[in-house]
């Protein structure tokens, strides 16, 4: 029997609700669950047939299931991805927020997703993930699934950066900083800023400058075998690495960071009824040209 484990973000309206409906239909397949403990503190507002399944340790969680579903929105995603990597343990998502570009499936899709997975209809996909040391002043070493950030932070100005390459010198400017990102983050952060779409399957890192004061300052496409060392300065007091959108980290400045591809990497579940692309025009609307669209109602020039 299929053994998943399901982290929800509590914090959503009505997770509750959505958990029970997730058990419901997932038990109807002959699924077994496992809950996170994070849903004890919502055990009075529980029926009857949640309180039958395990509410387990999330550590137990991430080592007992055959795949880790995740319930929320693409945050939540990520930050279960961020805290399964050393558990090798496949991931899928259930989007209740709103675009759920990595939380591929809604409550609608329950039926058919329970479907696939008992039918063994989905295939597992590696994604590189990026880790940064900070140099000078040697700090913690940072993880990102999307993307690392190094920008000016609370300082109204601009900041310097100079790009180095396998140890070469790539070029100085100045701008509001610099994303650094996965092909699973390319169609985030980097993505409003004019960086590129990158296939998850490509083996890719992306730079991307923030506001840049330079019209020549483009995206580039490194080979994910690359490492990259970024010197940032600033007339502030710090500069900041943040990393997903959720772990913040504070430098004295000139401060130095290498980022390499992580060994690890992240598992994601993908059912064979969809596919990237149809995922990039469906909730991107990649590619989407309104002169196309029969119900554009515009008036014509």
């Amino acid at each position: 029997m299929m053994k998943i484990g399901l982290v929800p973000n509590i914090d959503k309206e009505n997770i509750v609700d959505v958990v029970s409906l997730i058990v419901e239909k997932f038990t109807e397949y002959g699924i077994e669950l496992l809950l996170c403990n994070s849903l004890s503190g919502k055990f009075g507002q529980m029926d009857s047939k949640i309180k039958k399944h395990n509410l387990v340790e999330q550590k137990d969680l991430y080592e007992n299931s055959d795949i880790i579903l995740s319930v929320g929105g693409d945050g939540t995603m990520l930050t279960t991805a961020y805290e399964a990597i050393d558990f090798n343990t496949p991931l899928i998502g259930v989007n209740i927020g709103k675009l759920g570009f990595l939380a591929e499936f809604d409550l609608n899709g329950i039926d058919e997703l329970a479907k696939n997975l008992t039918e063994n209809n989905y295939d597992i996909e590696e994604r590189i993930i990026l880790k940064a040391n900070c140099i000078t002043p040697k700090k913690e070493e940072l993880h990102a699934i999307n993307d690392i950030v190094i920008d000016k932070g609370r300082w109204p100005k601009m900041i310097q950066l100079t790009i180095k390459v396998d140890n070469d010198y790539v070029t100085t400017f100045s701008a509001d900083g610099i994303i650094v990102c996965t092909p699973t983050g390319s169609t985030g952060y980097s993505l409003s800023t004019g960086g590129p779409v990158v296939s998850p399957k490509a083996r890719a890192i992306t730079l991307s400058p923030i506001s840049p004061h330079t019209l020549t300052m483009r995206p580039l496409v490194l080979s994910s075998e690359q490492s990259i060392e970024i010197t940032v300065d600033s007339q502030h007091t710090s500069v900041q690495a943040n990393c997903d959108g959720q772990r913040v980290y504070y430098y004295e400045p000139p401060a130095t960071i290498n980022i390499v591809k992580d060994e690890r990497t992240i598992k994601l579940v993908h059912t064979r009824s969809t596919n990237y692309f149809e995922i990039l025009r469906d909730k991107l609307f990649w590619g989407l040209d309104i002169r196309n669209n029969p119900n554009n109602n515009s008036q014509k020039n």
